[in-house]
């Protein structure tokens, strides 16, 4: 049962079902199909949060969670985290309610808990970021994957406030997340990059406009957080992917790399929507189960830095490395 400390927590931290709604944050209004089910998503994201933030144990947070369409049950879950990492960052003990939730129920949605952790820091202190991110022995992925809370943290920013953000492209100061400030900006363009498919709809021609506006040296990033929103979230008909494609020109191994890390995720989940197949086709070539079999094959724990990048930028390199050495030409299966 929700308990008044949660509610309030609930009113003050995450905004409401209303606020996050294409209509309330001007987005292309939901009169299209693709357009209400990209509205579903952030949605799902604050019922996650509510549920989370008033639960008094995991096991109430997962029954509601459980609830949740199988296609969407990521986005609540990032909501759950992103209630636990501040539950447990505000607490005056020594809390551990987001690793049990993200080696338990949460597990088969690691990459979107991540993002999770990433709108808590939003609404967090800096001083609290450095004990935020659990400790996840065993988990596939971790820490390289731990990125995608600065991912997490950038989308939010943008999505929330697309005038400052994305209007003026305003940047966050740099902060040393995995001992790597120098890479944090580019982890956080990598979420406005996926904040730019909700923000105009996932309209490739409008995506494209806006990204036209951003500085060439961010470009890049911006692309790859939009091949992972394309294919994780959905909202595009095949003739508008290959326009997608086509406009991306000198960055399409970038969109087809976040095309790739979403397609992982989609798998490992064990919740692959129907379009998700088309998808990736249209922007790799590849069909998801050889996209997500590239991503393992050129992952693996504890790569070594390379010219002082961070694992993790490591890991897409070698994708899109990978990826220009296929052949052009019909979809792997």
């Amino acid at each position: 049962m929700p308990t008044i400390v949660g509610s309030l927590r609930r009113h003050v931290l995450a905004p409401s079902w209303q606020e996050v709604g294409f209509p309330a944050r001007g987005f292309p209004a939901a009169a299209s199909a693709a357009a209400r089910r990209l509205e579903a998503i952030p949605q799902a994201v604050v019922c996650g949060f509510e549920w989370g933030i008033d639960s008094c144990d995991l096991s109430e947070a997962e029954h509601r969670l459980a609830l949740v369409d199988p296609y969407l049950r990521g986005f609540a879950y990032e909501g759950a985290t992103m209630a636990f990492t501040i539950r447990d960052a505000m607490s005056m003990f020594r809390t551990s309610r987001t690793r049990d939730l993200l080696l338990g129920p949460g597990r088969p949605h690691i990459f979107l808990n991540y993002i999770g952790i990433g709108f808590a820091m939003a609404r967090l202190p800096r001083a609290t970021w450095r004990r935020i991110l659990p400790e996840l022995s065993g988990m596939p992925y971790h820490p390289t994957m731990s990125w995608l809370a600065v991912d997490g943290y950038g989308f939010d920013l943008a999505y929330l406030d697309v005038e400052r953000w994305v209007g003026r492209g305003e940047r966050p100061r740099p902060y040393p997340w995995a001992g790597a400030p120098d890479y944090f900006l580019r982890a956080v363009d990598q979420g406005v990059g996926r904040a730019l498919w909700f923000i105009h709809g996932a309209r490739p021609d409008d995506v494209t406009t806006a990204i036209g506006r951003f500085a060439g040296e961010r470009q890049a990033d911006l692309w790859a957080g939009v091949g992972l929103a394309a294919t994780f979230a959905g909202g595009c008909d095949p003739a508008g992917l290959v326009t997608l494609r086509r406009h991306a020109g000198g960055h399409r191994s970038h969109l087809a790399q976040g095309t790739v890390f979403a397609a992982r995720a989609r798998t490992f989940s064990g919740a692959v929507p129907p379009y998700t197949e088309d998808t990736v086709a249209a922007l790799t070539s590849l069909s998801v189960a050889a996209a997500s079999a590239l991503a393992d094959e050129v992952a693996v724990g504890g790569i070594p830095a390379e010219r002082a990048d961070p694992p993790y930028e490591v890991w897409r390199r070698r994708v899109r490395s990978r990826l220009a050495s296929q052949p052009a030409g019909a979809p792997e299966s």
